[in-house]
């Protein structure tokens, strides 16, 4: 049997469609026998004809199959566009973004391929719609489409997980580098108050110090700017990683909408929710009747 190099459930909506298209040609072509048959019904009442009279016929004959042929294939042209637009609104959901070829649309080897898939199918096995092909079934829950979004939906929990866990590592940077940058404050006040109360000693001594207190002033100034670089470094990390973060959450929020949006579309939420609605009309008329 003929093949379209297409999976199983893709093969059967190629076949209902082809099946469509097998009524509407049969239709058309129908109609072309019947402009024929008023013809003969209508003007051969005669035996012999003028040109003129043939001429006219022929005319008038030529105008109605036109504008049936021309109407049908107006037709055909969008039932296509209808068809894709199914296909395109359904690729759009999944921000999909779908291509065509035109040009492969008069490929010889390939028309012949879906000729030969077409006979195969409906001539010579002479095949019978099935309701299985016709009326496609309601896919559980959870597979297909909400498939995927259960799935988004756990890689967006376990990034908002990560991004929680390095905010925390960040802001425990942050606050050990102000931990660093007031004990090295409180040190330099401390030798400062050192220097002070030694002015009075000797000149050796004073010279000692503060040779000191420039390299321990020059070291703080150093280990200071190295603080004040890293400390602003996790701010903006801190900064971008808090946005990440908000935003996974967005993004989480969203696709949990999404989720109960569409278990709520599902038949058996709807069922529940009918349910629901008549047990409490019940239970209205149980009071009222009480009550009485």
């Amino acid at each position: 049997q003929a093949e379209l190099g297409l999976n199983e459930h893709h093969q059967n909506e190629a076949i209902n469609y082809m099946r469509f298209a097998r009524f509407k040609r049969g239709l058309c072509l129908k109609t072309v026998d019947s402009c024929f048959q008023d013809l003969k019904d209508s003007r051969l009442v005669e035996e012999t004809f003028t040109v003129d009279e043939v001429t006219d016929m022929l005319d008038g004959l030529r105008t109605v199959v036109h504008s049936e042929v021309e109407s049908e294939l107006i037709n055909t042209t969008y039932t296509n566009v209808l068809l894709l637009r199914q296909l395109f609104s359904q690729a759009e959901k999944w921000y999909l973004k779908l291509q065509t070829d035109v040009s492969e649309l008069e490929n010889r080897e390939l028309l012949e391929q879906v000729a030969e898939f077409e006979k195969s199918e409906f001539t010579s096995s002479n095949k019978k719609p099935s309701a299985d092909l016709i009326k496609p079934k309601l896919a559980p829950l959870n597979e297909g489409g909400s498939e995927l979004l259960n799935k988004t939906v756990a890689c967006l929990q376990e990034e908002n997980e990560k991004l929680k866990t390095r905010l925390k590592t960040i802001e425990t940077q942050a606050t050990a580098a102000l931990d660093e940058k007031a004990k090295l404050e409180k040190s330099l006040k401390d030798l400062q108050m050192i220097q002070g109360d030694q002015k009075t000693n000797g000149n050796q001594d004073i010279t000692e110090l503060e040779n000191k207190v420039a390299a321990l002033k020059s070291q703080f100034e150093k280990t200071l700017n190295d603080s004040t670089a890293n400390q602003k470094f996790l701010e903006e990390n801190l900064v971008t990683t808090k946005h990440d973060l908000l935003k996974v959450q967005d993004q989480l929020s969203t696709a949990e909408k999404e989720l109960e949006k569409k278990f709520q579309q599902t038949a058996a939420y709807r069922n529940m929710k009918e349910i629901l609605t008549k047990k409490n009309e019940q239970i209205k008329d149980l009071r009222r009747r009480l009550s009485k």
